[in-house]
């Protein structure tokens, strides 16, 4: 789980400690407390997972819902969560959803590897067991990955605001390799799944989901992100055959826990 992600920790730490001035400029968290605060992102909403966890997801269309693979696994034994637990709870705020919907189908990216290093794979795509139809909560679309340097936001859930989702409207991407964002957003347990939007077109378009977040030298903390374009490709061709849940994913491995995140060198990270 070190390779790949190391073999970049260490440029882009010394590109961090070098004064690059990205992990401090960003904006912070903001929360969308408010009905105002929170118009526009409805789409974004919390996944419960078997009564036990959640992640974060965004709706791409009215019955799609974008995610990190790993969501759609227990994170203590590594068995696939059943679909009739999941639920979504789109623009959940203070104990309401503006639509609440179950799982009909999931599927994870078929090169994920739950125990693996690369986060470039860690996509699903769940289709909602009804679509959404409501002119307050609507869709969002997909753009390419953006380049080193780019400013992006993110809208998360975590444990720490698990009823109320925040905003990151101002972090920056340090690096990019394959398919793996290197981001100085600040994400947590819950986050995971977490869209990251690119503004520069002026409507916020999702350009990668939060899969990790991870710790580099001297202690610099970033999150990871993943690429879309060709992953998501797959997973719409995998439900327009399809394709049976999890067929082709069977995690054989637990995932990492808080204090199990990785090793003394290099980088380590745990799945938020």
């Amino acid at each position: 789980m070190k390779t790949r992600i190391s073999g970049l920790a260490g440029a882009l730490a010394a590109l961090v400690l070098a004064g690059t001035g990205a992990m401090a400029d960003g904006a912070g968290l903001r929360g969308l407390a408010t009905g105002d605060d929170s118009r526009g992102w409805e789409g974004v909403g919390r996944l419960d997972l078997g009564g036990a966890a959640f992640c974060t997801g965004a709706l791409i269309a009215d019955n799609l819902v974008l995610t990190a693979a790993h969501c759609l696994f227990d994170k203590a034994t590594g068995a696939r969560i059943a679909l009739d637990t999941m639920e979504f709870r789109a623009g959940w705020r203070n104990g309401r959803a503006a639509a609440y919907r179950g799982v009909r189908r999931a599927v994870a990216h078929p090169d994920f590897v739950f125990e693996g290093e690369d986060r470039g794979m860690d996509v699903a795509l769940i289709e909602l067991d009804q679509p959404i139809r409501n002119s307050t909560v609507l869709p969002f679309a997909v753009d390419e990955m953006p380049r080193r340097g780019a400013e992006v936001g993110v809208v998360s859930y975590a444990h720490d605001r698990a009823d109320m989702p925040s905003l990151e409207n101002v972090c920056h991407v340090l690096g990019r390799q394959s398919g793996t964002l290197v981001l100085d957003c600040d994400v947590d347990f819950g986050s995971s799944g977490a869209p990251v939007f690119d503004f520069s077109s002026g409507a916020p378009r999702i350009v990668s989901v939060v899969s990790a977040k991870a710790t580099m030298a001297g202690d610099v903390m970033v999150s990871l992100g993943t690429s879309l374009t060709a992953p998501l490709a797959d997973l719409h061709a995998m439900l327009d055959q399809g394709d049976g849940v999890f067929s082709r994913v069977r995690p054989t491995a637990t995932v990492m826990g808080r204090d199990e995140a990785g090793s003394s060198t290099g980088a380590k990270f745990v799945r938020p």
